[in-house]
């Protein structure tokens, strides 16, 4: 049987930014998420041993700053865990929702608890080459049924836990969870757009960052632990 929702318009959206010495940037996008925070949702920071400000930072813009160790999947796990609303959304520190983001989701979603999906991504760069990147990430997306963390994937709390949330490996860690989300339910692939920082293809160089990414995933698919390819990421 079904589980239902209350109600779509009484649906809570559970905002997890995992992070790691993220102060440049993250009190920006914090900022732009009071609006939601005073409409009864919730932003988790889950902090996996900044060496820098980003606890002070956050600290007056969340509702939770959690201590974690550090590995994005096992912050994300322990976001989830002290969560309270029925949707979760895992958001990167250098990602910014739309202004309809939380709306959007909860259309989607209707009031079925299970179901996850994920946003069409813009990457910030003035660049008409990111153009390219963005839309053949949205695409392959679309036509794999597999999200990626660029793209702020959200999963009703039912189906999170169903699945057993992210597998705690150091890489691919979202291509994990889509995979599993997707044997039970399709993703909604929304068309609103979150805007993601490029700072990783522009200061690893556009082609080469494309190359090892593609690179990366193949070795994964082919079964290559997760563990050698975050050492080769990084």
């Amino acid at each position: 049987m079904v589980e239902r929702l209350v109600s779509t318009h009484q649906m809570r959206v559970s905002i997890i930014i995992p992070v790691l010495n993220e102060e440049a940037v993250l009190e920006a996008n914090l900022k732009k998420l009071q609006m939601e925070r005073a409409s009864g949702h919730e932003i988790i920071v889950v902090d996996g041993g900044s060496e820098d400000d980003t606890q002070a930072v956050a600290t007056p813009w969340v509702d939770q700053c959690v201590q974690s160790s550090r590995g994005r999947a096992l912050q994300m796990n322990k976001g989830a865990a002290v969560a309270a609303g029925d949707v979760l959304l895992f958001l990167h520190a250098d990602t910014l929702l739309p202004d309809d983001g939380l709306q959007a989701i909860s259309r989607a979603i209707g009031n079925t608890q299970l179901a996850w999906g994920r946003f069409n991504v813009r990457l910030s760069g003035d660049k008409p080459f990111f153009r390219v990147i963005e839309t053949m990430m949205n695409w392959r997306s679309r036509i794999t049924g597999i999200a990626t963390g660029d793209q702020a994937i959200f999963v009703t709390r039912g189906l999170f836990h169903r699945v057993n949330g992210f597998t705690e490996i150091p890489l691919m860690e979202d291509i994990d969870i889509s995979r599993r989300l997707k044997k039970l339910h399709r993703p909604c692939c929304l068309k609103q757009r979150v805007i993601t920082s490029s700072r990783r293809w522009e200061l690893g160089g556009t082609l080469q960052t494309i190359l090892l990414m593609w690179r990366l995933r193949l070795a994964y698919w082919l079964g290559t632990d997760p563990a050698t390819l975050a050492r080769q990421y990084r």
